[in-house]
C-alpha cells in the first residue's frame, strides 16, 4: 500500500510540474511572437535546409510563369525570404518560398491574401492565438514536409511479427523474474538489450517516416484547437479544415506514442523515448498507420496547403511592419500597352534607402558611372513587381503597374562545370527572355551590362538589336548601360535616365537620384585625377573623348 501511496504521489507532482511547465512556456511564446513581430527573424539557413524549404515549390514550377533561378539570384530573392520568413510551421515556411516565387495573376485571390495579412496586422490577439497553435505544429530541422508526405505515400507497410517476438520475449523474461530472479534479470537485461539494439535498426531506416508521421499529428491536434477559437474572417478555411481532419479521427486514434517527440525535452518525454525503445510501440503503429495515409495523402496534403497558406499571411504580415513604408498596387490586366508607375520606390535590402519615382509605358535605358545607383535602382522595381503579385505589397508610396512576368539578367557568372565563358552564359541568358516574350502575359526584364563579356564593337551593334527586338515585343525593358551610343542608337524605342555624380575635392559624391535623359557627365576621368594620374593624361584623355563626341570616330595615338 506504502508503495501505491508514493507512486500516486510522484505521479501527482509530474503532473502539476507538467501543467505549470506547459503554462509557462506558452507565456514565453506569446511574449517572444510579441517581440518577434515585424523584425528580422533570428534563424539559419544551410544548403540542406533550404533544399528542404524549397521542395514544395518544386513539385508545382512552372517554367514561364515562374521567378526562374537566374532572376531570383540575380535580386537576392534568398535575403529577402529570409527576412520574412517569420513562420511557425515548416508548412509556412515552405508555403511561402513557393508562393515568392510564383506571382499571381488573379486579381480575386491577390485581394483575398491582402485581406488576411491586413487582418493578422491589426488583430494581434487573434493572430497570436493562431500562431501558438501553429507554433505547436513545429518546423523540422532536416526534411520537407510536402516532400516526405509524397515519400510516404510509396512506402509499403511491414511485418509487425519482429515486434511483437520482441514484446513477448521480454513479457517472459520478466515472468521467469518471478521464478527465477537471477536468471529472469538476466533475460530481462538481454531482452531489453536486444530489443533497444532491433528499434535503433528498424528506426534508423523510417526515421524520417516516423518524423512526418509525428508532424502530421501535431498538424491535426493544432488544427483542433484552431477551430475552437472563434475567429470570423478565417470562417472559409476552418469549414474546409473542419470537414478534411474528421477523416482522419481513425489515423489519430491511439496515436500518442508518435506525437511528442522530444519536442521540449521534458523528463516524460525522455522517458518515453526509452518505452518505445524497449516495446518497440511506435514502429507497430507507424506500420499499422501507414495505409491509412496511402488512402487519404490528397486529404492530408490539402490540409498542408491551407495549414501552410495560412502561415504564410502572417508572416507577410509581420514584413509590412518591419517596413518604413508600403502600398497596395494597383494591378491591371492590360496585355498590349503594359506600364509601370511606381512612386518612391525602395530596396528592402539597402540601409537608409534613397527613394525614386518613375512613370513608363516604353522600355528604358539607364546611363550613369558605376555605384551610381543604376542597378539598385533595376533590382527595386523587379523586387516591387514580385512583392506586389505575391504579398500584394508594394515598398513605396503609389504603385501602378500591369500584371507581368518577371526576368532579368544581372548578377551572371562564368559556368566552370560546363565549360561555358561569361559572354556564353550571358547570351543564353537573354535569349531565354527573348524566347519568353511571345507568351500570354507581357515580360517586365531587367538587363544590366547588356553583353559586357565583349569587346565594343561587337557589343554596341549587337546590344542595339537585342534590346531593340524586345521593346517590338510584348515586353517592358529596363537596362542598365555605360554605353553612351545605344541612348542615341535606341532613343526611337526607349526613354533616357541616368543617375550622376559630382567630384568635390578628393570626394567623389552620388545623389542616388533617378534623372531623366542620358548622363552627360565624364567624371571618369575626372578621377584620374582624384587618383594621382599625371595632368597630360588626364588632359589628353578629355581632349579624346571631346573628339570622340563631335566626329564619332576615335584618333590614333
Amino acid at each position: 500500500m506504502d508503495f501505491i501511496f508514493y507512486f500516486l504521489i510522484v505521479a501527482f507532482g509530474l503532473a502539476i510540474f507538467s501543467i505549470v511547465n506547459e503554462h509557462k512556456q506558452r507565456k514565453n511564446l506569446i511574449k517572444s511572437l510579441k517581440d518577434e513581430w515585424g523584425t528580422i527573424p533570428d534563424a539559419e539557413y544551410t544548403s540542406e535546409k533550404m533544399e528542404s524549404i524549397k521542395s514544395f515549390y518544386h513539385t508545382q514550377k512552372d517554367e514561364y510563369m515562374d521567378v526562374d533561378d537566374i532572376t531570383w539570384n540575380d535580386l537576392d530573392m534568398d535575403e529577402i525570404y529570409w527576412r520574412m520568413n517569420n513562420t511557425q510551421s515548416s508548412l509556412g515556411e515552405e508555403y511561402l518560398y513557393a508562393l515568392l516565387r510564383k506571382p499571381c495573376f488573379a486579381p480575386e485571390e491577390l485581394e483575398e491574401r491582402n485581406r488576411l495579412i491586413e487582418y493578422f496586422q491589426f488583430h494581434e490577439e487573434e493572430r497570436i492565438e493562431i500562431q501558438t497553435k501553429l507554433n505547436k505544429v513545429g518546423k523540422l530541422r532536416r526534411i520537407s514536409a510536402f516532400e516526405y508526405a509524397n515519400k510516404l505515400s510509396e512506402q509499403e507497410a511491414k511485418s509487425n511479427a519482429p515486434h511483437y517476438l520482441s514484446i513477448l520475449a521480454l513479457l517472459i523474461s520478466i515472468a521467469l523474474v518471478f521464478v527465477n530472479p537471477s536468471l529472469g534479470v538476466g533475460l530481462v537485461i538481454f531482452s531489453m538489450s536486444v530489443n533497444i539494439a532491433t528499434y535503433m535498426k528498424f528506426k534508423g531506416q523510417i526515421d524520417n517516416f516516423l518524423m512526418i508521421i509525428a508532424f502530421q499529428l501535431r498538424l491535426l491536434d493544432s488544427i483542433e484547437g484552431l477551430l475552437k477559437t472563434s475567429v470570423p474572417e478565417l470562417e472559409y478555411y476552418n469549414k474546409r479544415l473542419a470537414v478534411d481532419i474528421k477523416t482522419f479521427r481513425k489515423y489519430k486514434r491511439g496515436s500518442t506514442i508518435l506525437v511528442a517527440r522530444n519536442v521540449s525535452g521534458s523528463f516524460v518525454e525522455a522517458m518515453m523515448d526509452y518505452y518505445r525503445m524497449i516495446t518497440h510501440h511506435d514502429l507497430i503503429k507507424y506500420n499499422n498507420m501507414l495505409s491509412f495515409f496511402k488512402t487519404n495523402k490528397e486529404i492530408m496534403l490539402r490540409i498542408f496547403k491551407i495549414t501552410g497558406f495560412l502561415d504564410s499571411m502572417t508572416a507577410a504580415a509581420s514584413y509590412r511592419d518591419m517596413m518604413d513604408y508600403y502600398c497596395t498596387p494597383k494591378l491591371y490586366q492590360d496585355t498590349r500597352h503594359p506600364s509601370l508607375s511606381i512612386t518612391n520606390v525602395y530596396h528592402p535590402l539597402i540601409n537608409d534607402p534613397i527613394p525614386n519615382s518613375i512613370s513608363e509605358d516604353k522600355c528604358t535605358l539607364l546611363t550613369g558611372s558605376n555605384a551610381s545607383g543604376k542597378s539598385t535602382f533595376i533590382k527595386s522595381l523587379a523586387i516591387n513587381q514580385i512583392l506586389s503579385q505575391t504579398i500584394y505589397t508594394s515598398l513605396s508610396q503609389e504603385f501602378k503597374a500591369s500584371y507581368f512576368v518577371v526576368y532579368s539578367s544581372m548578377a551572371l557568372k562564368d559556368n566552370i562545370l560546363s565549360n561555358e565563358s561569361y559572354f556564353i552564359v550571358e547570351i543564353k541568358s537573354l535569349k531565354r527572355i527573348l524566347d519568353n516574350s511571345r507568351g500570354k502575359y507581357p515580360i517586365l526584364c531587367f538587363v544590366d551590362e547588356v553583353l559586357r563579356g565583349t569587346n565594343t564593337l561587337e557589343r554596341i551593334a549587337a546590344s542595339s538589336r537585342i534590346l531593340a527586338s524586345l521593346a517590338k515585343e510584348n515586353a517592358l525593358c529596363f537596362a542598365a548601360t555605360h554605353d553612351i551610343e545605344l541612348t542615341y542608337i535606341l532613343e526611337k524605342y526607349y526613354s533616357n535616365y541616368h543617375f550622376r555624380e559630382r567630384v568635390e575635392g578628393n570626394q567623389v559624391l552620388f545623389d542616388y537620384m533617378l534623372h531623366k535623359g542620358r548622363a552627360v557627365s565624364k567624371n571618369a576621368i575626372k578621377l584620374l585625377n582624384l587618383l594621382g594620374y599625371s595632368k597630360n593624361i588626364i588632359e589628353d584623355a578629355e581632349a579624346a573623348a571631346d573628339e570622340y563626341m563631335k566626329t564619332g570616330e576615335w584618333g590614333t595615338l
